[in-house]
């Protein structure tokens, strides 16, 4: 079986249940799972709502990503899924999940695949705030 299990870039609301079936493994002795959420402040100022926006590209950036992971760690199973539209306060943003034979192998790999998710995945955040103001922020900086 494939060891990235479930990957995508969606336009609805993001499931922890799925992201954790899908990396569901006998040979793992540890499972992570990492949830990024809308957060009510950033920069000291409160935040109403973020749109996310991805780039045609983005899937296979995220391919590219997790294989990268699966090369360098001994996973068991990959998950990562991204939303994308407007979300409000508390939406689930992001999910990944590493499945390893043992935890400190399941922790680096899952820290490192939403780090590198957020510095190589092109999807940009539109935040926007209780001023009246709003900003783009670069790569996936919402979690």
């Amino acid at each position: 079986m494939d060891v990235i299990r479930l990957l995508g870039i969606r336009d609805t609301p993001l499931s922890v249940d799925e992201v954790v079936a899908s990396v569901a493994d006998h040979a793992a002795g540890g499972t992570t799972l990492f949830i990024g959420t809308v957060r009510e402040e950033d920069h000291g100022k409160r935040v109403t709502r973020l749109a996310y926006e991805a780039h045609p590209t983005a899937e296979a950036e995220l391919r590219r990503v997790a294989e990268k992971i699966a090369a360098d760690f001994p996973v068991t199973a990959i998950a990562a899924v991204h939303r994308v539209g407007e979300l409000a306060l508390g939406d689930i943003a992001v999910i990944v999940a590493v499945a390893a034979p043992h935890r400190g192998e399941a922790f680096a790999a899952s820290r490192r695949l939403i780090d590198d998710l957020k510095a190589q995945v092109p999807i940009w955040k539109h935040q926007f705030f209780a001023d009246g103001t709003s900003e783009w922020v670069g790569a996936c900086e919402a979690s």
